[in-house]
């Protein structure tokens, strides 16, 4: 049970993470107006390289090396069931917030990162538990490794929070929480995964799906709405940033993740 503590403490050092955001307070509401935009095209990338350079490999190598009992075309099958969950999920979420009439003070697309966030941190947990049953120093480099994922990708959500219309007091708060999931994933992950064969064949690709979605549908239409070139241009290349910065923690850490 020894390492089951540490995968523990690991899994609360990464939920940490998510005050990263604190930083921004730093700036002015004008200069930090100027970032955001920036902040949500990098947001984009992340999610998107996320989803095809860290999680669908890992649900690949599951799939390939292990005993799940899914095959490659089902992992691309979750892939859309999570992408479609989703879809139906922001639609729940705008018709609930927004129906009465017809504005939403905090675009639902916040609301929907906060999910997408919960499910990657609950999978971050489980990959940190199954480290540690294997090896301390293994569980180390795997925390290490999330660390740096991390660091990023919470910059990203707060900003898109932020962006959203939320408060950046709430948005810190928010990014915390969901990433407390990451601990709920270290109890799952040690206690219930070994024993249910399959478990992250499914839950990545679903994961995957959700990032997709969030990207593709919700912040990437973000950013075509801005009209000036050049600004528009910097998001872009904030995007491409971000998908570079996942490639490269996909290579350095051979998906460990």
């Amino acid at each position: 049970m020894g390492n089951f503590y540490y995968a523990l403490l690991a899994s609360g050092v990464v939920s940490l993470i998510a005050f990263v955001g604190v930083v921004t307070f730093a700036f002015k509401d004008r200069v930090l107006e100027k970032i955001l935009f920036g902040l949500v095209g990098f947001a984009a990338g992340g999610l998107m390289g996320g989803a095809f350079f860290h999680l669908l490999p890992e649900a690949l190598e599951v799939v390939m090396h292990g005993d799940s009992g899914y095959g490659i075309v089902d992992i691309f099958v979750f892939v859309v069931v999570g992408f479609a969950l989703f879809f139906v999920l922001e639609r729940l979420i705008h018709w609930r917030h927004c129906h009465h009439n017809g504005e939403c003070k905090v675009h639902s697309f916040a609301y929907m990162n906060l999910v997408g966030d919960s499910v990657h941190n609950f999978i971050d947990g489980v990959v940190i538990a199954a480290a540690f049953m294997v090896d301390v120093r293994l569980g180390v480099i795997t925390t290490l490794s999330i660390v740096l994922h991390e660091i990023p990708q919470e910059i990203g959500d707060f900003g898109v929070l932020v962006y959203a219309g939320i408060s950046k007091v709430r948005a810190l708060f928010y990014n915390f929480l969901t990433a407390l999931t990451a601990v709920a994933g270290v109890v799952v992950g040690w206690f219930i995964v070994g024993e249910v064969a399959g478990f992250s064949a499914v839950l990545l690709p679903f994961a995957a799906g959700g990032f997709i979605y969030i990207a593709a549908s919700d912040l990437v239409p973000e950013l075509h709405k801005e009209e000036k070139l050049g600004k528009a241009l910097l998001a872009f290349m904030f995007f491409v940033i971000g998908l570079i910065f996942m490639w490269g923690l996909a290579q350095i850490g051979g998906h460990a993740h």
